[in-house]
């Protein structure tokens, strides 16, 4: 497998090791010797003192309240998000699971207008878990789409990320697809990498094996969006509600939005998945990419064929 130079120094600073195959999943590394933020190298967050230059903000943005089936990685993965930021340096993250902070001008309860905090107006990209009808109003709807397209800002989704505001077309087009289900349950699946040489896969094999509820897209293009990795449907028992009889489910991909950076990851239902440091490092490379801070190639491609 190809790693960057920087990839193999995240994990050797999170004490990672890549170990999808054998699906080994590695508890979270502790902090750097010292404690966090204590004249480690990268490490540690702006607090008072002001943000170290070039470091950027993300919202961990999670709204599940309206979510049919809760899932309780939600936390996990918020929690996995800033743990990755915070001991790489990279950025610094505001976990949040109200919608008001969707906004240019978020308000209080009171309806004043917030005295500082998060917003649209002050982070660099989004990380997105939120499930089903996610409340945000018209303005919310219109600062979130121009936040992406106009402002050049990321959006990163996971896993019930695909569920949401399915009542609102939009949001699924900056997206790339929309939940039309998860047909197999929770179940080992036989992953095929597609493209070794983005950010977010380049660590992983072309072919490797890991059990989770994999989510199908619907209203989805590979016309429109590069797929990453998808879901070998050949290695696995007939399912009549498949929507593509040829064999294609994408399971991660990345496009462009106006002049926004987007990226979707199926990964991952259940919290120890989380742990597993391939699964991470897919979402903190991706966070790399929406921030800028990396470049890979979104050119929308066909699909290839089914696997033989």
């Amino acid at each position: 497998m190809r790693k960057s130079g920087f990839g193999l120094a995240l994990l050797a600073l999170l004490g990672g090791s890549l170990l999808v195959r054998s699906q080994q999943n590695a508890a979270p590394a502790p902090p750097p010797q010292g404690g966090r933020g204590q004249g480690q190298p990268g490490g540690g967050r702006g607090g008072r003192g002001g943000r170290p230059p070039g470091r950027k903000v993300v919202l961990a943005w999670a709204d599940t309240r309206n979510g049919i089936a809760q899932h309780d990685s939600v936390s996990h993965a918020l929690a996995t998000i800033e743990r990755l930021g915070y001991e790489s340096g990279l950025w610094d993250t505001h976990i949040r699971t109200d919608s008001n902070i969707a906004s240019y001008h978020p308000l209080m309860t009171t309806g004043q207008p917030a005295s500082g905090g998060p917003s649209l107006a002050n982070v660099d990209a989004i990380f997105f878990m939120g499930h089903r009808e996610v409340p945000i109003d018209d303005q919310q709807k219109a600062d979130l789409l121009k936040f992406v397209h106009d402002d050049g800002k990321g959006f990163v989704a996971a896993h019930v990320g695909l569920t949401a505001l399915m009542s609102w077309p939009e949001f699924g087009e900056m997206l790339g697809g929309q939940f039309q289900d998860h047909p197999y349950g929770s179940v080992a699946g036989s992953v095929i990498n597609e493209d070794p040489n983005f950010p977010a896969t380049r660590h992983l094999p072309a072919v490797f094996n890991l059990t989770d509820e994999f989510y199908q897209p619907k209203n989805f293009s590979r016309e429109k969006s590069r797929v990453l990795l998808r879901l070998d449907t050949s290695k696995l028992p007939p399912n009549q509600n498949l929507l593509n009889k040829d064999g294609d489910f994408p399971l991660a991909w990345a496009k462009m939005y106006g002049q926004g950076r987007v990226f979707f990851g199926s990964f991952a239902h259940d919290a120890k998945t989380w742990d597993n440091p391939d699964v991470y490092h897919i979402y903190f490379e991706a966070i790399r990419w929406a921030l800028k801070l990396t470049d890979g190639d979104v050119t929308p491609r066909p699909f290839p064929g089914a696997a033989k």
